[in-house]
C-alpha cells in the first residue's frame, strides 16, 4: 500500500512540473500585409482576373509622388509575386537605392498557356496545348483594361515595365516586337522562343527600323537550359541569343539591349538571379558607393 501511493505521488509530481505552464490569453499576432488583391473583370478575356498589388512603403493617394509600374507575369502569390516584390522593395532601401520605389502589379494566372501564345503551325503543339494561341486577347486586355485601370486608380508616372520569364517571356517578347510602345522597360528571362519553331525571331518589327524613337531598355536572361520541349530542336539559350542579336541590329538608336547568359542557372532558378541583374543592368547607379 505504501509503495501504491509512493508511485502515485511520483506520477502526480511528474504531470505537474514536467509540462510547460500553458501561456494564457496568448497574443494571437498581426497579420503582415504585403500588398492588395484587387479584381477586374475584363471584357477582352470575358473573365475576372485578379490581381496581386504592391505600394511601396510611403505611397499616398493623396500626395502629389508619382511612381513607375512593374507589371508582372506569373504573379500569383503562389508564383513569382512575393520574391519579385522583395527585390525592388530592397532594391529601393535608401542605403542601396538602385531603382526607384515601384507600385509591382502581379496578373494572377488563369491559363498561362492560352494567355501567353500565339497561334501555332505545329500540328502536335495544337494537340498538345489545346487551349494555347490566344496572347492576342490578353495583350489587348493589358493595353485597353488593365494598363487604363492601374493609371486610374493609383498614382503613377509614364515608365511601365514588364516582366516574363518561360511563356511569360514568350509573351513580353511578342509586345516587345508587335507593341513595343506598351513598355519602355522589359525583362525577358529564358523566353519560350522555340514556340511555333521560333517563328517570333523571323518577325519583321517597328523597333527594327530607324525611325522606332521611344528609349527602349531590354534585359535578356537565359540559363543553361538545353532543349525546349518541342518536337523541333530548339536549345534556349541559342534562341535567346539570337533574340539579342536580332534587336542589336536594330537600325533604331532608340534601343539598349543587355543580354545576360547565367550558367549555373536552369530554367527552374533563372528567375531571382535575372531579375536581380536585370535592375542592376536597367538602373545603373550614378551614387558612391565607397
Amino acid at each position: 500500500m505504501r509503495t501504491a501511493i509512493i508511485l502515485l505521488l511520483t506520477i502526480s509530481t511528474t504531470v505537474l512540473f514536467g509540462q510547460p505552464e500553458k501561456i494564457k490569453d496568448a497574443d494571437p499576432g498581426k497579420p503582415f500585409i504585403l500588398g492588395t488583391i484587387n479584381e477586374i473583370q475584363s471584357q477582352e478575356l470575358s473573365e475576372k482576373r485578379i490581381l496581386n498589388i504592391y505600394l511601396p512603403e510611403g505611397y499616398n493617394q493623396n500626395d502629389t509622388t508619382a511612381y513607375p509600374v512593374v507589371y508582372l507575369l506569373d504573379g500569383s502569390a503562389d508564383e513569382d509575386f512575393i520574391h519579385i516584390v522583395g527585390l525592388y522593395q530592397f532594391n529601393n532601401f535608401p542605403w542601396i537605392n538602385r531603382v526607384p520605389k515601384s507600385i509591382v502589379v502581379g496578373i494572377a494566372n488563369v491559363d498561362r498557356r492560352r494567355d501567353f501564345t500565339y497561334p501555332t503551325t505545329i500540328e502536335a503543339d495544337k494537340k498538345r496545348y489545346a487551349t494555347s494561341g490566344k496572347s492576342e486577347k490578353f495583350i489587348n486586355f493589358i493595353e485597353k483594361e488593365l494598363q487604363p485601370y492601374i493609371q486610374n486608380k493609383y498614382r503613377t508616372n509614364s515608365s511601365k515595365t514588364i516582366i516574363g520569364q518561360s511563356l511569360g517571356g514568350l509573351l513580353a517578347t511578342e509586345i516587345l516586337l508587335k507593341r513595343p510602345m506598351l513598355f519602355d522597360k522589359y525583362i525577358i528571362i529564358s523566353p519560350s522562343l522555340w514556340w511555333d519553331n521560333g517563328s517570333l525571331l523571323n518577325l519583321q518589327s517597328e523597333i527594327l527600323q530607324k525611325t522606332f524613337y521611344k528609349k527602349t531598355d531590354i534585359y535578356i536572361g537565359v540559363g543553361k537550359e538545353g532543349l525546349g520541349p518541342s518536337d523541333i530542336p530548339h536549345v534556349m539559350e541559342v534562341d535567346a541569343n539570337l533574340l539579342a542579336e536580332k534587336l542589336n541590329n536594330s537600325k533604331s538608336g532608340s534601343l539598349k539591349i543587355y543580354f545576360d547568359y547565367l550558367p549555373q542557372e536552369d530554367h527552374a532558378t533563372i528567375t531571382h538571379q535575372s531579375v536581380f541583374n536585370a535592375l542592376r543592368l536597367l538602373y545603373p547607379s550614378t551614387k558612391d558607393n565607397k
